[in-house]
């Protein structure tokens, strides 16, 4: 079936969001994206709502539709939620999963072992991105997945450099283990070994984000943000 006109824009967008193709805080360009995409106004700022709903895009009366920031605060939120959200998501999901599912989680992840092996870091983080995103579908929590998802925007928007910068080495090699480990451990129903994987596995990702995109000026405070301690 051919996808609508506002589908595609809505593809589009996220997919210039989550890439960093366009830069957070960025404002849109309506008259450019109504041309682009066939789109009057009217159909155009719903889905502008919409994804400003999911995280994707920020609206405020009295400006112009942004793309979300990724501000001083919002990185210091980001590092105290999400291993309390990740580990959340894989227990639920190993209670949850069904057959299906979990073939799908493997076809995901045999995709970024595809992606991990190039050199296209955008290629690396959108897959790494379909992995969690279809483990929090596998958690089945209509509480838990709108904040899954929107801190797996800022999860993959933060990962841009480490992925387009880094190597097959030891770090990427270790985060592939640990996929298919998390993949073992809800295909077995594991609920707590699957819980204390998405620990380890977001204290490498912790590890490897501060090294190659922590802003110097973040260093002291956010440090122990990033450790679970409020400063």
């Amino acid at each position: 079936m051919t996808k609508d006109k506002k589908q595609q824009l809505s593809e589009a967008i996220q997919h210039n969001v989550l890439t960093l193709q366009w830069a957070p805080g960025q404002d849109l360009d309506e008259s450019s994206l109504s041309l682009q995409f066939g789109l009057s106004r009217t159909p155009l700022r719903e889905v502008f709502r919409d994804l400003a709903g999911q995280g994707f895009l920020s609206q405020k009366q009295h400006r112009n539709t942004r793309v979300a920031e990724l501000s001083h605060q919002t990185l210091r939120e980001f590092f105290q939620a999400a291993p309390m959200i990740y580990s959340a998501i894989m227990r639920l999901a190993a209670e949850n999963r069904t057959i299906a599912q979990v073939q799908q989680l493997e076809v995901i992840q045999d995709d970024f072992e595809q992606a991990l092996a190039s050199a296209d870091g955008q290629a690396r983080s959108l897959a790494n991105h379909r992995f969690h995103k279809q483990t929090a579908l596998m958690a089945n929590n209509r509480y838990l997945l709108p904040s899954f998802e929107r801190l797996l925007i800022d999860h993959t928007r933060i990962g841009q450099t480490f992925f387009r910068t880094a190597g097959p080495d030891q770090p990427m090699s270790e985060a592939s283990d640990h996929h298919r480990q998390m993949i073992a451990a809800i295909s077995a129903g594991e609920v707590a070994r699957a819980g204390d994987l998405a620990i380890e596995h977001w204290n490498l990702s912790r590890a490897q984000f501060a090294q190659f995109v922590m802003p110097q000026s973040l260093d002291v405070n956010l440090g122990q943000w990033i450790q679970g301690e409020p400063s």
